[in-house]
């Protein structure tokens, strides 16, 4: 696997990767230089010197027939693929987890999460799909920059945690997505954005389990960390 990994060029792995595209990983296809150099953006020649170079590096096996060439990849050129796909993952990941971290300043929002979140209908979601009883509140944080910003909307690219809308006898309730994430290092709790809100996309409404206000003694104007995983 090292020597793989050595061996394998970035211009290389390009065009290994466009021959597992097609199919050469599972079965013998053919491609002609030309057919590859248009799908890398480079000269027949140079898709011409790239198979030479894969094929000395024992990557990829040519058979000449009369039809036109066939290309496999070998079990070394795939272990050279499979490697650069985990160091890819790893770091990729790795990004993305410090990524959406963000941060936010503590203010007394409306006064509308109590009622909220006491709602059995969104209680029982949140016991079913989030693992925890929420207490009937959410704590409000206002994004500090717009770094901070951009990271919630990378968090809100991913899939949530849907939570659907429902009815009482008397309303209706909207929908909303929670992320799970975990609050200062401590507890771990959910960002909620709700179908319908008041605030703009600068302030975050967390719940937990527990009071956050008590719990991690907060007060307005102090600086929340939150952190999401997609990995969590």
């Amino acid at each position: 696997m090292k020597d793989a990994q050595r061996e394998l060029k970035p211009t290389l792995w390009f065009t290994l990767y466009s021959l597992l595209n097609v199919g050469a990983g599972a079965r013998a296809v053919k491609i002609s230089t030309t057919q590859l150099g248009e799908t890398l953006g480079i000269s027949q020649q140079s898709a011409s010197r790239h198979l030479r170079n894969l094929e000395s590096a024992s990557m990829i096996r040519r058979e000449i027939e009369k039809d036109g060439t066939s290309i496999y990849i070998t079990k070394k050129g795939m272990e050279a693929l499979s490697l650069v796909y985990h160091h890819l993952r790893r770091d990729l990941e790795e990004t993305a987890k410090e990524a959406f971290v963000f941060e936010g300043i503590v203010f007394s929002g409306l006064g509308e999460g109590a009622y909220y979140v006491s709602q059995e209908g969104y209680r029982e979601q949140v016991r079913d799909k989030l693992g925890f009883e929420p207490y009937p509140g959410t704590m409000n944080i206002r994004l500090r920059t717009k770094l901070d910003l951009e990271r919630r909307t990378r968090m809100e690219s991913m899939p949530g945690v849907e939570i659907q809308s429902f009815r009482t006898e008397d309303r209706s309730f909207g929908s909303a997505k929670c992320y799970p994430v975990f609050i200062n290092d401590e507890i771990d709790g959910a960002v909620v954005t709700a179908e319908r809100t008041r605030y703009d996309r600068s302030v975050v409404e967390l719940i937990a389990s527990v009071n956050l206000r008590k719990r991690l003694g907060l007060r307005d104007g102090d600086v929340v960390r939150v952190a999401f995983s997609s990995l969590r």
